[in-house]
């Protein structure tokens, strides 16, 4: 099977070779890499050029990164999809081998694992490991989540249960994940490994006022599904972690 890569970039000239690298050296060999650009202002598509390995590379405006990667779905002709941020790689170059050799199951839609946080220079210094565990409908109203860098899904899962919501603009993976494992029962498996490192800082983290916007886009994710979240699920955040550190 053929997996697609998606990395959405704009002025990512800082970190997008780690990105580009770590893609070209897996070991998984039919891969399709896509570069959604936004127009970078900086090298970022003068680095892209170095890689002989990219598909297919698209620059233009767009609405934002969910919008990109909306862009790189439609343009993806594998048969699983997966998104690698332009600040992001994958931990070593057996990651997809791993990820496709899952989806030799017939029955398997979707596939998730472990992340690790690290520190956005020193990447070899570890911030926190993100593991997920074993996924239960259940965990999600008790505020659990997949790390989306490290979900893939079948390019079919994405035809039946629709693209990313570009209306939200920091919780869109969060809905798309919860519309695809609740709404949609898509059937899932877990690799219990660190697949992908992330550079600390991501945008809904980055300051109170934009975890509280966050908060506020994860209600809405449920509304837009027409669920009905736990209470534990928008509001006791305390509550939230101590179970989240319980099944791990």
């Amino acid at each position: 099977m053929k997996i697609s890569i998606i990395t959405a970039t704009y002025n990512s000239a800082a970190t997008v070779r780690d990105t580009l690298q770590c893609v070209a050296a897996q070991r998984y060999e039919n891969i399709e890499h896509i570069i959604v650009d936004g127009v970078s202002k900086d090298n970022t598509l003068a680095i892209v050029q170095e890689f002989p390995h990219i598909a297919k590379v698209v620059s233009e405006k767009d609405k934002g990164i969910y919008d990109a990667m909306n862009k790189g779905v439609q343009l993806c002709t594998g048969d699983v999809i997966g998104i690698l941020n332009s600040d992001d790689f994958y931990c070593n170059n057996e990651v997809l081998a791993k990820v496709m050799a899952a989806f030799n199951d017939p029955a398997v839609e979707a596939v998730y694992g472990d992340l690790q946080y690290v520190h956005p220079v020193d990447t070899q210094k570890v911030v926190r490991t993100w593991k997920a565990g074993k996924f239960k409908k259940k965990y999600f109203y008790f505020g659990w989540m997949p790390p989306h860098p490290t979900f893939f899904v079948k390019r079919e899962v994405y035809e039946r249960a629709g693209l990313f919501n570009i209306s939200l603009r920091s919780a869109a993976d969060y809905e798309l994940m919860l519309r695809m494992l609740v709404k949609h029962n898509v059937q899932v498996r877990y690799i219990p490994e660190i697949l992908v490192k992330m550079r600390a800082g991501g945008m809904s983290n980055a300051s109170l006022q934009n975890r509280l916007k966050a908060n506020k886009e994860d209600r809405m994710a449920w509304q837009l599904n027409n669920l009905q979240p736990y209470f534990f699920t928008t509001w006791l955040k305390p509550v939230r972690k101590i179970f989240q550190f319980i099944i791990r």
